[in-house]
């Protein structure tokens, strides 16, 4: 390596913004300044709330430079903040505090404060530094490559940070968290939230550097299988599988091989695969003889391993992993890498093209037309982003938020590859079990048409009250408005108009009860609703047909029960559309509080 080449490798580290780093180091500013406040008692305890008061200012410190990508500065500034973890965690561990622990009414307050003293001295010593080390410039492609030696040597390091992660979250895990006082109780509950969250974030980060240097052709040549997924036509996992792509990866360098139209794979007689009966009752053959409907199932390895065995009926290629996506990826990625100039056609621009490859291109091209320009943009953004130099802070963030939203699905055919997977956003898994009740809203298509891209949709998640029988009440509040014009769209936007009026849009709503609970009641409009009933995966699925003139809204109000469960907390599991949803979540109590 050439001195000019080293000297960009170290502006780009310079440049870096990690979430990793942002998510450790700013949240943690709120959880120390709230546990600043608390009402503690006795020289230990205005000595400890001196040392994270202050700990709290170089926290917040350490996250102003990293952002400036100062990170020379930033150790010193993490070392000033070891050092004041270290003293809070002293004052509060001598014998007086400890015997303090046991006193009524102020004891459990007490413990809580050691136990927020000890966690942040932990994460400042075991998790912060390990943190700084990274170069996560290394996972970004560069000239057309990833450098999977550089993956693989982060391993450790992340490791090490997962590693005491895990055991910092556990420890917290025993501090006491009911009959504090206010301020103490709201730390505590924050902190250990914030804990669970940089879990996931260190968990995450361990995980892709096991597994990107494999799959990444570290070992032998990969390939695999791109799926467009076009949420003008709806699927429960985002939407109609269009434009395919191979891609193959061999020692870090990514190619694209081939491309076509899921159309090219025509339909099968049968079911390629044996369909699981469950499914098989809600969805009929479908799944498994239309290449367009393997992701009817809100669950993406099923529809994966279907999509994967079509494209070897009709190649004979048989491929390493199925990966998905849609245009609404392209326009984040275009955010961090800049207008794609798109061979024939217009510039892709991040601000229009979910307007131009979900609208405009179904009002202005043929068919054939349609498939190509699909298949050059996502050649075009491609390229682009395994050639250009990409401020890696975008592009990141880009990958994060789509990740978030469930946009980028991935399943490898290799077992040991897809445990790693299986409890990440990112592999698209309906669990079978959980420990936060969720319930599932996915949107099939129902008129054979591109008008998904109309639809507006709001979800509101009520959690309820505890049963006798330990289940919780929740009550979910659907809204689908349409914003379908009353004319002038192309025969491709209105396709088959199998809901009678070409502009109506019709959706099939399947709602999925929280894995092991219960659907009970339904209403669409206030009117009493018939749903249709099956079950996948350990829960119960509700369906009904919703129809939508032009400027119509309507309302789905679906009641439900979980499994038995002391939590509170909720969670929504959607369909992602063509713009996002609008959601909230009403929480409650502990069914012991």
């Amino acid at each position: 390596m050439t001195d000019g080449t080293g000297q960009s490798r170290s502006k780009t580290r310079r440049r870096i913004q990690p979430r990793l780093r942002r998510a450790l180091l700013g949240t943690l500013v709120v959880i120390l300044s709230l546990s600043a406040g608390a009402s503690w008692v006795g020289h230990q305890g205005w000595q400890a709330r001196h040392h994270l008061t202050t700990a709290a200012d170089l926290a917040r410190e350490l996250g102003r430079q990293l952002l400036d990508g100062d990170v020379t500065q930033a150790r010193h500034t993490l070392a000033a903040l070891q050092r004041q973890a270290r003293e809070a965690r002293a004052a509060t561990t001598d014998p007086g505090w400890w015997l303090s622990t046991h006193l009524p009414y102020a004891g459990d307050n007490l413990a809580a404060v050691h136990g927020i003293a000890v966690a942040v001295d932990d994460l400042s010593r075991r998790v912060f530094p390990s943190i700084l080390r990274l170069d996560l410039a290394a996972v970004l492609p560069r000239s057309g490559g990833f450098d999977v030696a550089a993956l693989r040597s982060a391993e450790p390091t992340l490791t090490a940070a997962d590693t005491a992660m895990r055991e910092i979250r556990q420890r917290f895990d025993a501090v006491p968290s009911t009959a504090l006082w206010s301020s103490v109780a709201t730390a505590v509950r924050q902190l250990r939230g914030e804990l669970d969250r940089l879990a996931v974030l260190t968990a995450t980060a361990r995980r892709a550097a096991v597994l990107l240097p494999p799959l990444l052709g570290a070992d032998g040549a990969r390939t695999y299988l791109l799926a467009s997924q076009n949420p003008a036509e709806l699927r429960a996992t985002g939407g109609m599988l269009g434009a395919y792509a191979v891609i193959r990866a061999d020692r870090g360098r990514v190619e694209l091989v081939t491309q076509g139209a899921a159309s090219e794979l025509r339909y099968f007689d049968r079911p390629v695969l044996p369909l699981d009966p469950d499914m098989q009752t809600l969805y009929t053959d479908l799944l498994g003889v239309f290449p367009a409907d393997v992701n009817l199932t809100p669950h993406f390895p099923t529809a994966a391993v279907l999509y994967r065995e079509m494209y070897r009926r009709r190649t004979g290629v048989t491929v390493d992993g199925v990966l998905a996506t849609d245009p609404v990826v392209l326009s984040y990625l275009l955010q961090a890498i800049g207008p794609v100039r798109v061979p024939g056609h217009a510039t892709l621009v991040a601000d229009t093209a979910v307007r131009t490859l979900l609208s405009d291109t179904y009002q202005k091209l043929g068919f054939k037309a349609q498939d190509d320009y699909f298949a050059a943009s996502a050649m075009a953004v491609f390229d682009a982003m395994i050639k250009r130099p990409v401020d890696p802070r975008a592009l990141l963030a880009a990958l994060d938020r789509a990740i978030t939203e469930r946009r980028i699905l991935f399943w490898s055919a290799r077992p040991d590859e897809q445990r790693h997977l299986l409890d990440t956003r990112l592999a698209g898994v309906l669990p079978e079990q959980e420990k936060v009740p969720t319930v599932g809203v996915f949107l099939n298509d129902g008129s054979g048409a591109k008008l998904g891209y109309y639809l507006a949709r709001d979800a509101r998640l009520t959690v309820g009250n505890c049963r006798p029988d330990g289940r919780r009440e929740l009550h979910l509040r659907l809204t689908l408005s349409s914003t379908v014009p009353r004319s002038g769209l192309s025969k491709s936007v209105l396709g088959l108009g199998m809901a009678g009026d070409p502009y109506t849009v019709r959706t099939l709503v399947y709602v999925f009860s929280p894995a092991g609970g219960l659907l009970h009641d339904a209403r669409l409009d206030g009117v009493q609703a018939l749903l249709g009933s099956g079950r996948e995966r350990g829960r119960q699925v509700g369906v009904v047909s919703v129809d939508l003139r032009p400027g119509q809204t309507r309302v789905l109000e679906v009641g439900l029960f979980s499994a038995v469960t002391r939590t509170g907390a909720a969670e929504l599991w959607l369909t992602p559309g063509a713009t996002p949803w609008t959601t909230h979540i009403s929480s409650a109590p502990s069914c012991s509080q």
